[in-house]
């Protein structure tokens, strides 16, 4: 299998926007269930958007529009625009991908096959 690599992290100020990048190496995920997901320290990794082989997409509500899922397919990459951002968004960032149709996973981390290393983003009052 290939591999997922994040980029675009950082830190920004509150209310700022930054996009997040996840490139894919030595295989083409392009039909497969692609996700972002976020870690905050002590907290558990937490589903924020997916997008399917099609072009769905699904964003997790808390996030209250503020951060979108797209991709790339000829580039083979799957980013994710963060706006109005706040402290709360201070996590680890990682893409995620699954061979199934997006509809058939979870919210939970468990339910993807690979995962990137991710990128970290802080963000600032």
């Amino acid at each position: 299998q290939g591999q997922l690599v994040e980029s675009g992290g950082g830190s920004v100020q509150a209310g700022g926007s930054t996009r997040l990048s996840c490139s894919a190496f030595g295989y083409s995920y392009r039909m497969w269930c692609m996700a972002w997901f976020r870690q905050a320290p002590g907290e558990e990794r937490e589903r924020v958007a997916t997008i399917d082989g099609d072009g769905r997409t699904t964003h997790a509500e808390f996030l209250k529009g503020r951060f979108t899922i797209s991709k790339d397919n000829a580039k083979d990459t799957v980013y994710l625009q963060m706006n109005s951002l706040t402290p709360e968004d201070t996590a680890l960032y990682y893409c995620a991908a699954d061979s199934r149709k997006c509809v058939h996973t979870t919210s939970s981390w468990r339910s993807y096959t690979f995962f990137g290393r991710g990128t970290q983003v802080t963000v600032s009052s």
